[in-house]
């Protein structure tokens, strides 16, 4: 039987979030969402089509997003396109005002930061490869800073951010931190994970934001 897992999704709110944009080659600035990338597990070799519904502007994009994106997806996640141009998955940024609960989530010290993510994000149930790749992302903004204050939240960047995928995947998970560093640590209630099983045709993304 299919299973639709609860998107997974890290938020950083103060009074509000008045958008969430970036380029993909530059670092991203208070109030940017960066770099969301999904990454298509079919068991077999699979055309898959993939819309995303979204409560703001697109910004970028890769492959280019044309009403969607059509892929030849592997198994291992190699994507190709209908001229056989590969990717490593799919790539998209976007500004939107939403605003996200931020009741409950972490507060990292910013020479911790490389080792809560890595345990964090695969009890959260990615693989090394796609928290490695989180990380590698992440990190370089987020490391020298006093504390990190980091939250983990679904409901609110699902109803942002929805995906349309054809065929349905058996199990998806997203997950989207956002964050903001702090001078002073800050007390918060701790989040806690439902496990994640990867079952027949998987979808992850990945992503986050920087906010003031």
């Amino acid at each position: 039987m299919k299973r639709w897992f609860t998107l997974l999704t890290a938020v950083v709110v103060a009074a509000g979030l008045a958008g969430c944009q970036t380029s993909i080659s530059d670092p991203p600035d208070e109030n940017l969402a960066a770099k969301p990338v999904i990454y298509l597990y079919p068991e077999e070799e699979t055309e898959v089509s993939v819309t995303l519904d979204y409560d703001g502007t697109l910004t970028a994009a890769w492959p280019t997003y044309k009403d969607g994106w059509q892929v030849a997806a592997q198994p291992d996640g190699t994507l190709h396109d209908a001229a056989g141009n590969e990717y490593s998955y799919l790539f998209w940024e976007g500004e939107s005002d939403t605003v996200y609960d931020f009741s409950q989530g972490f507060c990292v010290a910013g020479a911790d930061t490389a080792a809560f993510l890595r345990d964090t994000l695969a009890e959260i149930g990615l693989t090394p490869r796609e928290y490695n790749e989180f990380i590698v992302y992440w990190l370089p903004q987020m490391q020298d800073n006093a504390y990190n204050l980091i939250s983990f939240q679904s409901e609110r960047y699902a109803e942002t951010a929805k995906l349309d995928i054809t065929p349905a995947p058996d199990s998806m998970l997203r997950v989207f931190m956002a964050w903001k560093p702090l001078d002073q640590p800050q007390q918060i209630e701790p989040q806690s994970f439902e496990p994640f099983v990867r079952d027949g045709f998987t979808v992850i993304e990945w992503g986050g934001c920087k906010t003031a």
